[in-house]
């Protein structure tokens, strides 16, 4: 029996580790690689394959199938969602043929409110937990660039079937993508997430890259501050972080290039849609609901809906 796996957004995220796969099970006839792309995205890729520039290197794949039609795509084992997450519901509708009772859903999106989401649209299947570090975007349709060392995938789940998780474990390993199938994997998203929701939501208020702000000082404050209570509403909430989760996250930005900066802070500067209302709201509205201040989520949050009106 052939597995098939569909890739749904072939941004950053997507279009990385899609690539890998289909790099790796070009010739295979256990493993089938389906890309799910429209428009531009998917002309450049049928035509041209997929380039993905990382570092000195360029490498140019093709799935065996790139199309956005479910009658091309066909039935899926396994669905890997990447695209934003204002684009969850009506790419997976328009996808929703592919799916069917035994279809996996793995999200790899920024936010934590992927899972249950989806779940309201497929209540009957099983909806894993994931997150990715990796810096990556789109440099042209079908063109990936990733700079600088982190292209880690975390996954797992309290209820999908173990055989299932390990057969998608193996899939990954084999074409070297630097995966972990985590038990406490509640907790992986989290920590992802508070490092994603105050480094965008910083980026994006404050108009500075990641070397701006650990290098100023009251740009560096805001940020702590923005840390701060995005990690009480984790602690409110139950989850069992690391102590030293703040550091840690520290840490972890300090060793990214100091020139990039966040995916929503490149779609603000573009004047493009961008992800405000899974990566800085959900914290506002979270903090509402237990009852907690947030008051540097609040501004970020109300200067960000001014720029999202004047768009």
């Amino acid at each position: 029996m052939q597995t098939r796996i569909g890739i749904l957004g072939l941004g950053g995220v997507g279009g990385f580790f899609g690539g890998l796969l289909a790099k790796a099970y070009k010739e295979s006839e256990q493993i089938e690689i389906i890309f799910i792309a429209r428009g531009e995205t998917q002309k450049a890729i049928a035509e041209s394959g997929l380039k993905i520039i990382a570092d000195e290197n360029e490498t140019v794949v093709f799935p065996s199938i790139v199309s956005n039609d479910p009658e091309v795509i066909g039935k899926l084992d396994y669905l890997i969602c990447a695209t934003k997450t204002y684009d969850i519901e009506d790419s997976l509708q328009s996808t929703k043929k592919c799916i069917n009772k035994n279809t996996i859903i793995l999200p790899l999106y920024n936010g934590v409110d992927a899972p249950e989401r989806i779940s309201n649209l497929f209540p009957d299947n099983k909806v894993l937990q994931g997150c990715v570090y990796i810096v990556s975007m789109i440099e042209a349709p079908g063109v990936i660039k990733k700079v600088g060392p982190y292209q880690k995938l975390f996954f797992g789940s309290r209820t999908a079937s173990i055989y299932k998780l390990n057969a998608l474990q193996a899939i990954f390993k084999k074409a070297s993508i630097d995966s972990q199938l985590i038990d406490a994997i509640e907790e992986t998203v989290w920590e992802k997430f508070i490092f994603i929701s105050a480094l965008a939501s910083a980026t994006s208020y404050l108009d500075q890259n990641i070397g701006e702000i650990l290098e100023n000082e009251s740009n560096r404050k805001f940020y702590l501050s923005l840390l701060n209570e995005i990690t009480m509403i984790a602690a409110i909430k139950g989850l069992e972080l690391p102590k030293d989760i703040i550091m840690k996250t520290i840490v972890k930005l300090e060793k990214m290039p100091h020139e990039a900066t966040s995916s929503m802070h490149r779609d603000v500067l573009a004047g493009r849609k961008f992800e405000l209302e899974s990566l800085t709201e959900f914290v506002v509205n979270e903090g509402v609901k237990y009852e907690m201040e947030t008051p540097s989520y609040n501004l970020v949050l109300d200067k960000l809906i001014g720029i999202v009106a004047e768009n």
